[in-house]
């Protein structure tokens, strides 16, 4: 009697575990960060922008889109808007999603390469979606402060160039960079005046059994030569569970500081 009400009590555990980790998958959070720095353009007021990582299998919500809608300035897509097995009409309606919130900004991830990319490009650019591979995008303010924002290709395949990047962007300007690869930041020096970058990859580790993962849970690092913020992602890998490490996106407002 007592081993049935045990096994009883652990089918109950378990399902209950089971419905957390779906939970924790598909989540539809936005995590806000004001980020203020003395060099940030004041002309420029504040700049914010949405962004969202591993989207993956997942078709991006509406409570997504209409908790950022009038709130940033444009999207950046930090990788992995897809992978293989996922049809191309739904990658179309996640972008027209975020098209919705303003003009969207991309880099390449691992998985964007296991589908066929050259019709992935093909529909980033009909849908008007500006693709940073190795390429940077200038904002300037009436009064010709400026603000780039930087992409590299993937840095798994040896695709990066920074160096490109980086000549592509104004060089007193305030520098954002948007890498799939948090350890873009092994090649970033001092000198290139990079303030900002936004990775992902990792899924701040899905899945943490004991606290244990084979990555730490995303998060903002200030490092020696930028600041780097790692996002769990939106989607899932492998299986989709997530336990300790909640899909999110981010919602980033930079400014000065007073």
């Amino acid at each position: 009697m007592i081993m049935i009400i045990l096994l009883v009590a652990l089918c109950i555990l378990g399902a209950c575990l089971l419905a957390y980790m779906l939970w924790e998958a598909f989540r539809n959070k936005v995590l806000e960060h004001r980020l203020a720095f003395p060099d940030f353009p004041e002309s420029l007021g504040s700049v914010s922008l949405f962004f969202i990582s591993d989207i993956h299998r997942r078709e991006i919500s509406e409570t997504i889109i209409n908790t950022v809608k009038g709130k940033a300035d444009f999207v950046v897509i930090g990788g992995d808007l897809t992978e293989k097995g996922v049809p191309f009409d739904k990658v179309k309606a996640n972008l027209m999603k975020l098209k919705g919130i303003g003009p969207v900004y991309f880099v390449w991830g691992n998985n964007d390469y296991e589908v066929d990319y050259h019709e992935l490009d093909a529909i980033l650019l009909d849908a008007g979606v500006k693709v940073l591979d190795n390429t940077a995008v200038t904002f300037e303010s009436r009064l010709g402060e400026k603000l780039c924002l930087l992409g590299v290709d993937d840095l798994n395949q040896n695709r990066d160039r920074l160096d490109y990047a980086l000549q592509d962007a104004e060089e007193s300007s305030f520098k954002i960079l948007a890498c799939h690869y948090p350890n873009i930041t092994e090649k970033i020096v001092p000198e290139h005046r990079i303030r900002l970058v936004l990775s992902g990859h990792t899924h701040g580790g899905q899945i943490h059994i004991l606290g244990y993962s084979p990555y730490k849970r995303g998060g903002i690092k200030k490092l020696a030569n930028t600041i780097l913020l790692i996002s769990n992602g939106y989607g899932t890998t492998a299986l989709p569970l997530r336990l300790g490490a909640p899909a999110e996106t981010h919602l980033i407002t930079l400014c000065r500081e007073q």
